[in-house]
């Protein structure tokens, strides 16, 4: 088992998928985002919806995810997003290695708060 999550959110516009993809890995708060188109049927205000949206899936670790949650929530164009963590159970350990070194440590993430 890793310490490592994948976190989902979906948009609609791939401007916003770009932004906020390019914001979390500027803030290091993810090692990588990876943007897929989907189509998403949903219930809202009543009704089913459906809408084509692209999902972004962004590897990161648990310890970060609170930060991360808020990044995205105050980023984010829908009023209620998908915010979704899954823990990442087995990885290649190159990968996971790889993963590690990209990511922000929560005391260097606490240190620049500060600052």
């Amino acid at each position: 088992m890793t310490d490592c999550i994948m976190v989902i959110t979906t948009v609609a516009k791939q401007e916003d998928a770009d932004r906020l993809a390019r914001l979390v890995l500027e803030k290091r708060m993810v090692a990588c985002v990876q943007i897929s188109s989907c189509t998403s049927l949903y219930h809202w205000q009543g009704d089913i919806e459906q809408d084509h949206e692209l999902k972004l899936v962004m590897k990161t670790s648990a310890e970060l995810y609170p930060e991360l949650e808020q990044c995205i929530g105050e980023a984010h164009p829908y009023d209620t997003p998908e915010i979704l963590a899954t823990p990442i159970r087995f990885c290649s350990p190159d990968y996971l290695a790889w993963m590690r070194s990209e990511l922000i440590k929560k005391s260097e993430s606490q240190t620049n708060e500060h600052s």
